[in-house]
């Protein structure tokens, strides 16, 4: 089942419980910002997390890929920080990819790349935090 941006909170437990490898697409190496602090979350909750941009090498300690397609083994789960225009592109990536779930942080709506997704049978979250929604439906975890 697909969802565009109110899935429940049952299918939202399942998507975000362990094991999973989640691409950050526009991680940033600077620590106060909001894709940098996310990163560092997951991490903490025990999420292999794959740091998706051209321009670095490493962010966490962790080897940068150029896009999600470059990202070696399985991608659960593709968390972007991208502005809502570019986000059409990573959906193409994210379905050459196999990706089951794109995560759009807050602020990020793109229906047409959601609307694409759901072709493609890839679940979509919009405007909404990741880790947010992890201490909300995982309080005992931090």
């Amino acid at each position: 089942m697909v969802f565009s941006t109110t899935p429940h909170d049952e299918q939202l437990r399942s998507w975000l419980t362990l094991p999973k490898t989640i691409a950050v697409i526009g991680l940033s190496p600077k620590p106060d910002r909001p894709s940098h602090r996310v990163a560092r979350y997951l991490l903490a909750q025990g999420f292999t997390v794959v740091p998706v941009n051209p321009g670095q090498a490493t962010i966490l300690d962790r080897v940068c890929f150029p896009d999600v397609t470059a990202v070696p083994g399985q991608v659960d789960i593709a968390c972007v920080f991208r502005k809502s225009d570019q986000v059409l592109p990573i959906m193409q990536q994210a379905i050459t990819k196999g990706v089951a779930l794109v995560w759009m942080q807050l602020g990020i709506v793109n229906e047409k790349a959601a609307v694409l997704a759901r072709q493609h049978g890839i679940a979509v979250v919009m405007d909404r935090c990741l880790k947010v929604e992890h201490q909300r439906l995982f309080p005992s975890c931090f």
